[in-house]
């Protein structure tokens, strides 16, 4: 939808081509055309989406869109909206916005509602149930596939999803039935004779990260979720799972970048808070890089005997960090798809070295053919060569067990990106180069 003509109507008051327009639009591209809209405008067009979409187009809005609508909204509206919004994607919303506004949301809803958002709000953040809905399809064993999809026929519209419904037993979950199975199945066939009882399901603590991995395994539209009696609670949902994955790596990219992880989005945050999430960070790598500095400054009498030396560490820094931040980028990747664990340590250490020996012989031939046919020197071309392949074995080794270790010690691996490692190794390659550089030139420190 182009967004001067709608911007066009909405100015002109012509309420029903708008209306006709967000009447035939995705809920999810409404949203992102209301983003482009001033507060005025967004409060106004808002009111002109048909009700049966406006909790999908509420639910796909940014936190700030949501707050301004909130506080705007009468109470009427405001009931209205809630009546219709899952109660995962309410219980999202509460726990972005300020105390003020949760508050009005929940003298808005019914007790009953209330005290399901009150005990999905207690579970511990990022888990399971903290992610899940208590809005799912639950059926008796003894249930038959008419009364089955009577039943749905009744309440699937206030349910999450229909299309895999939990066959229970006083909470106990039994079993699972497809909707295929109940649409393609003798109509006098009960629950007990369809269901399937090899059940994938997560405990109410399990972390987010770990459930949106399992949908990704199993192929799953959804995972119920049990309490610590084994009771049934809700289900994850398999766009739940897909917001869980996209927030894992939007956290992970920024743990890359050295930038510590927010929930705004770039416009969203104030340049205060992106200075503040990047500063920690860069403060740490450049207290760190000064080590590097205080071993050349250790070895100013090598390259004041031979200054060409200067000249080269550039070139061995930057292999040194390229180098491990390509062993970290696999094994951060590796760990995220469980590919493997700590105990393949070793296995993983010994495919490193072998691979920089190969990397490292391959660029130190190249290299010291290149200083020869500049300088003529072969000490030069030596001492060049060996520090290379050296940088290059030992940045991969750190570029692939920092990560492990992390994960060992229930750290972030991201942490342990390009920035760190490239900082860990800028220190490494300078003290190796300078060690091989005074035993052949035979230099004093």
């Amino acid at each position: 939808m182009n967004k001067e003509i709608f911007m066009d109507l909405l100015q002109a008051r012509e309420f029903k081509a708008v209306r006709s327009i967000l009447n035939v639009m995705n809920a999810v591209d409404i949203a992102a055309l209301m983003s482009e809209l001033e507060d005025k405008e967004l409060a106004l067009a808002f009111r002109l989406i048909p009700k049966t979409k406006a909790a999908d187009v509420f639910a796909n809005m940014n936190n700030s869109m949501q707050s301004y609508l909130v506080e705007i909204f009468t109470e009427k509206e405001l009931k209205e909206l809630l009546d219709e919004l899952f109660l995962d994607d309410t219980v999202d919303l509460l726990e972005d916005l300020p105390a003020n506004l949760v508050t009005r949301i929940l003298e808005a809803v019914d007790q009953e509602k209330r005290t399901k958002i009150n005990t999905l709000l207690n579970y511990p953040e990022d888990s399971a149930g903290s992610v899940m809905t208590t809005e799912y399809v639950d059926l008796k064993k003894t249930d038959t596939v008419r009364q089955a999809l009577s039943h749905i026929k009744r309440t699937g519209i206030h349910k999450e999803t229909i299309y895999t419904c939990y066959v229970l037993e006083h909470r106990r979950l039994l079993g699972i039935v497809s909707a295929k199975d109940l649409m393609t199945m003798d109509d006098d066939l009960t629950m007990e004779e369809l269901m399937e009882t090899e059940i994938i399901s997560v405990s109410t603590h399990t972390d987010q990260e770990e459930v949106a991995k399992l949908f990704s395994k199993y192929d799953l539209l959804a995972i119920p979720v049990l309490d610590q009696d084994d009771l049934m609670v809700g289900i994850v949902t398999f766009d739940d799972a897909m917001d869980v994955i996209e927030e894992e790596t939007t956290e992970d990219m920024a743990l890359m970048g050295a930038v510590t992880p927010s929930e705004k989005g770039y416009f969203e945050a104030s340049v205060f808070e992106h200075a503040k999430n990047r500063i920690v960070w860069l403060l740490v790598l450049m207290i760190s890089a000064t080590f590097t500095g205080m071993i050349i400054t250790k070895y100013e009498n090598a390259f004041a005997a031979v200054p060409l030396l200067v000249s080269f560490i550039p070139m061995l820094m930057d292999t040194g960090g390229n180098c491990g931040s390509q062993s970290s980028t696999l094994i951060i990747r590796g760990l995220a798809l469980d590919e493997f664990e700590f105990k393949d340590i070793f296995r993983i250490m010994f495919k490193e070295f072998r691979v920089s020996l190969l990397v490292g012989a391959f660029l130190a031939l190249a290299n010291g053919l290149r200083i020869f046919l500049m300088y003529k020197d072969i000490s030069l071309a030596i001492v060049v060569s060996l520090s290379l392949v050296a940088t290059i074995i030992i940045s991969k080794l750190i570029g692939c067990t920092l990560p492990l270790f992390a994960k060992k010690f229930h750290f972030d691996p991201a942490i342990m990106a390009a920035p760190l490692i490239t900082t860990i190794v800028d220190t490494c390659s300078v003290m190796i180069y300078f060690q091989i550089a005074t035993m052949i030139f035979h230099l004093s420190v």
